[in-house]
């Protein structure tokens, strides 16, 4: 049997928004309600939240990609994101002011911020390699 591999990639691009639409409000929850009592512990899991986020989408985008590239590259972004919080010029605070900018931006540089970071793209890496390989294993 000859495997189609556009199949194989619609069935992962698939697969990958599906995840999405179960991280975003996950990672919502999880960050914006007092669920555990401690703020910073829903800073940390929303971290690792928007860190999967981000490697389901361009894993979706770009599906040809190695998922540990997506995952080291995500990484390397959001840790540059987070560096540029140090930078407080009036365009990035006036987009910071929205929901959007907040978000994708963020507002203050935090140390801490960095291990939820390495947790969430591993897990992320994690995640895409096992959708990957149950993909391929289950259409051959």
């Amino acid at each position: 049997m000859r495997i189609n591999k556009h199949h194989i990639k619609w069935k992962y691009r698939v697969v990958l928004l599906l995840s999405i639409a179960i991280i975003v409000p996950l990672g919502y929850i999880i960050r914006f309600s007092p669920i555990t009592g401690f703020e910073w512990l829903n800073d940390v899991f929303g971290s690792i939240a928007y860190e999967i986020f981000w490697i389901l989408l361009f894993a979706a985008i770009a599906p040809k990609i190695s998922a540990f590239k997506v995952a080291l590259g995500v990484c390397i972004a959001t840790c540059g994101l987070e560096f540029l919080q140090l930078w407080q010029p009036s365009f990035l605070q006036a987009a910071r002011s929205t929901l959007p900018g907040r978000l994708v931006l963020g507002n203050t540089f935090v140390w801490s911020d960095f291990p939820p970071y390495f947790i969430g793209s591993f897990l992320g890496w994690v995640w895409i390699s096992s959708l990957k390989s149950y993909i391929f294993r289950t259409s051959s």
